[in-house]
């Protein structure tokens, strides 16, 4: 775990506005390993805290072995909360980085292709998908990933401190 916390030992990294590598930190030698699949990455992430991830867990890694990539600015990094429950089968979860910066948004896709936005739209498509019985709408979570802000492009640091900073001086006044 970087820095204590549990929540920090699973980050996504985006590229070009949605995920593009899923990466977990091992808490032994604090190093990056890169997991193949959304669906291994959710599974590590589902149960981190009592199962937490160490390289001997990935086939072909270990401490000894140099880190599968680095924490840098190179992209942008996100930090996932940890045991997050996993996407339902059949359905894929999807994370979308908004031009601004500013937050990710989630959604799922269903089996049929229809992208969801809310769980309200889920417990609908559920509804008039019986074949889907037994996955309830709170299987589903749309809680986005923290990004975090050093490994966000300069472009868009500065205007996120200016804007700060003119909030501050009205606050003042």
């Amino acid at each position: 775990m970087k820095g204590g916390s549990s929540s920090s030992s699973k980050r996504s990294l985006l590229s070009q506005g949605s995920v593009d590598v899923y990466a977990v930190q091992c808490q032994i030698c604090m190093k990056w390993r890169v997991i193949d699949t959304q669906e291994e990455f959710e599974e590590i992430r589902h149960k981190v805290i009592q199962d937490p991830f160490h390289c001997s867990k990935k086939a072909n890694s270990s401490c000894d072995e140099p880190a599968d990539i680095d924490y840098d600015s190179s992209r942008t990094w996100v930090i996932d909360k940890p045991n997050l429950p996993k996407t339902p089968k059949g359905f894929r979860k999807s994370l979308v980085l908004r031009k601004d910066y500013s937050k990710l948004d989630a959604y799922y896709i269903t089996p049929t292709g229809k992208k969801m936005r809310t769980r309200n739209e889920i417990a609908a498509f559920l509804n008039t998908n019986p074949q889907y019985q037994g996955i309830s709408a709170t299987d589903f979570d749309f809680s986005s990933p923290k990004i975090m802000q050093d490994t966000v492009p300069e472009i868009f640091q500065q205007k996120d401190s200016s804007t700060k900073k003119v909030k501050a001086s009205k606050n003042d006044v």
